[in-house]
């Protein structure tokens, strides 16, 4: 051997030497001489006590022929930060004051793995680990560790993406880990237990053998052996407290360490109930430890939509019990925010059915969600809460401090939420079941929502064999809220809106009408009570009757009905009406209805702030045979106690109707348009309307 190997020999024999030496002196050593400075240098970086209390070792261990380092620790204890012990009263040390403990952890490092940008653990045995996370208020928490808020962390996850380092756990060993959840914001007070399973669980065995599984290749790919091994299921955890005073429990089931690793889909399992709301979720989640996304079958149900914005930030309506089904797929990184699809999704809500897709993009300045529902069969009382309207047939009610004298809704609308989002939401309804009083049929609206204003254009649905077409505008950023409805009703039929009896229906005409109102206020009642706008009604060809106004439970026109006709049933040849509304104020510029017995005006005015009537029916006799028709009829009180009589006043002069008829000319000329064109020259109406303008 030359002189140049025998140097070369006893250098790499000497340095592997000093290495033996150094591992002896490493593994013999007692580390808890680290211990203080370790504390107190996690402990300041953290912001909040940090203690190795039990022993620091370092031993050795071969694997595959590899040398490998395992660190170990014993009664580690980590605590809240101060000032949220200040907050609460509690002494720092204690029990109450901490956020978790760990009886004993050891991890087994791969060093070598480092020098290709890897934090690779071989084994994490874990035993005897439990945690408490407490909020108090929304920024107020012991999870959010020292100088993590969310600016950030968006910095360091563009960092870590950035630095190409990766994370792995080939094995992982616990006993049993309890975490317990105090959030005073969601109301929650619960404790989750995770556990090792005995054996794995198949992911087939779970979700169903359509459920689609692991590639070979993806699996080759990342050395785990047969296809679909990854995401056997490796843990069970169990979940028991209260949610917003509701018992809550669940249970479910997750992966191992094997599909922690990058590119792999982690298994997860959910059964939570809490009340009358359940959450079910069998499914994955891509790439965990980075979040990149998930592919979930969900089933969710509950009392009210309207709930699940504290949880999801997604802001939906107000809504009796619901439940749906469907597959919720998430990319959490796209550049343009993270996106969740819930596709072909079936479900209910109240008895009315709901299906179709949403997507919702988390997104800059506001999220969006856009998609497009259908349902076969919509039922009215489901729509009720979304209006502000009680539920007729359950007597439930949205406004429980509605005043008892009032009939409006006083109950206000929740704006504050409407610029947390933005929305584009198509709906079809096939059917509207709305007791027997009304038919409704093929409901058809396109919902934005942008930055507070909410516009519904078209809302149109089919009436009573005719359309009725709606633009509503709500804009949420003023203070108050102002609205705009404009609304066209075509074509309506009185024989489908009237009770289904045959002698009061047979020859009804129809009901053709426009409006427009504008107001500002917080609820319907304030909305109402401030507008401004028009109404025009023609009513072609109807019939009316006493027996007709008891079996509509009309007490009021019951009582005008007799007045004037007696109990006999009368022929409507026409019903004009051209209503201006001013601050809340309702005048007819024409209210006219034409009678085979009588023209018959109605004055005054409707007071929509303070629920107030003052009407005038001045009735003129075409003939001599009803003489009651002489006296004006009136009609006062509110909404929920009207009060009609006689108007003590003098007698109507003959020929007074053709001198009202002939004030109306200018007003007359507005319902022109109404004049159903299927009538032609036999319109009643367009008679009318023509004498108005002439006489």
């Amino acid at each position: 051997m030359s002189r140049a190997m025998r140097i070369v020999s006893r250098t790499l024999g000497g340095l592997v030497a000093l290495l033996i030496l150094l591992g002896l002196v490493m593994t013999l050593m007692s580390w808890n001489w680290l211990r203080p400075t370790i504390n107190d240098r996690v402990s300041e970086s953290l912001g909040r006590p940090f203690a190795i209390q039990g022993d620091l070792g370092l031993s050795w261990q071969w694997e595959s022929w590899r040398l490998m380092p395992r660190v170990s620790a014993e009664d580690i204890v980590l605590g809240d930060p101060p000032e949220l012990n200040q907050a609460r009263g509690v002494d720092a040390g204690t029990e109450e004051a901490r956020t978790a403990r760990i009886g004993s952890i050891a991890v087994g490092l791969q060093p070598m793995a480092l020098l290709q940008k890897r934090i690779s653990l071989h084994d994490l045995v874990v035993r005897n680990a439990s945690a408490t996370l407490r909020r108090l208020e929304e920024t107020q928490n012991n999870w959010q560790l020292a100088g993590d808020d969310s600016a950030e962390n968006d910095s360091d996850t563009d960092q870590d993406s950035d630095s190409g380092w990766q994370f792995a756990i080939d094995q992982l060993d616990v006993d049993r880990v309890q975490v317990t959840l105090v959030d005073q914001v969601l109301d929650v007070d619960a404790t989750a237990t995770l556990e090792t399973l005995g054996e794995p669980v198949r992911w087939e065995e779970v979700a169903g053998s359509d459920q689609p599984a692991d590639s070979g290749e993806e699996a080759t790919a990342s050395g785990q052996g047969a296809p679909g091994s990854e995401r056997d299921f490796r843990f069970a955890w169990q979940v028991e407290g209260t949610y917003r005073g509701s018992a809550l429990n669940g249970e479910g089931r997750l992966g191992g360490p094997a599909s922690l690793r990058e590119g792999g889909r982690f298994p997860l399992e959910v059964h939570l109930s809490s009340g009358n709301s359940r959450l079910d979720v069998i499914g994955t989640l891509n790439d965990p430890m980075a979040l990149a996304g998930m592919e979930l079958d969900v089933g969710i149900a509950g009392d009210n939509l309207g709930d699940l914005y504290a949880l999801t930030g997604v802001v939906l309506p107000q809504t009796p019990p619901y439940a749906t089904r469907g597959h919720l797929s998430a990319d959490l990184n796209r550049p343009d925010g993270g996106t969740f699809e819930y596709r072909d999704f079936d479900g209910t809500i109240g008895d009315s059915d709901i299906h179709g897709s949403l997507r919702y993009v988390n997104a800059e300045p506001r999220p969006t969600l856009t998609g497009e529902l259908a349902s076969k069969q919509l039922r009215f009382a489901d729509l009720a809460p979304l209006v502000g309207a009680d539920n007729e047939e359950t007597g439930d009610s949205v406004n429980p401090d509605q005043p008892e004298d009032r009939v409006l809704p006083v109950s206000e609308f929740n704006t504050e939420r409407w610029n947390t989002m933005d929305a584009d939401v198509r709906f079809r309804a096939q059917n509207i079941v709305h007791g027997e009083s009304l038919p409704l049929s093929n409901l058809n609206t396109h919902l934005v929502m942008n930055n507070g204003e909410i516009l519904m254009d078209p809302l149109s649905f089919g009436v009573a064999g005719g359309q009725l077409n709606t633009t509503l505008r709500l804009s949420g950023q003023e203070t108050p809220l102002r609205a705009r409805i404009d609304t066209h009703a075509r074509g309506l039929h009185l024989s489908e809106i009237l009770p289904n009896n045959s002698d009061l229906t047979q020859g009804l005409g129809e009901i053709n009408g426009d409006a427009t109102l504008m107001g500002a206020g917080n609820s319907v009642a304030a909305l109402l009570g401030s507008s401004d706008g028009e109404l025009q009604l023609l009513i072609e060809q109807g019939r009316i009757s006493r027996n007709l106004m008891e079996l509509a439970g009309l007490n009021v026109g019951n009582y005008l009905i007799g007045e004037l006709f007696g109990d006999e049933e009368v022929a409507i040849h026409c019903a004009a009406a051209d209503l201006q509304i001013n601050d809340g104020l309702v005048q007819p510029r024409i209210f006219t209805i034409d009678t085979d017995n009588a023209i018959i005006n109605v004055e005054g005015a409707v007071n929509l702030a303070n629920e107030q009537m003052d009407l005038t029916i001045k009735p003129e006799s075409k003939g001599f045979r009803i003489f009651t028709l002489r006296t004006p009829l009136s009609v006062g009180g509110t909404f929920k106690d009207p009060s009609p009589g006689v108007e003590a006043a003098p007698l109507i002069a003959r020929g007074a109707a053709a001198v009202a008829l002939g004030t109306l000319a200018a007003p007359a000329a507005a319902l022109g348009a109404l004049v159903s064109t299927s009538a032609g020259e036999e319109s009643q109406c367009g008679a009318l309307i023509e004498r108005m303008k002439t006489d």
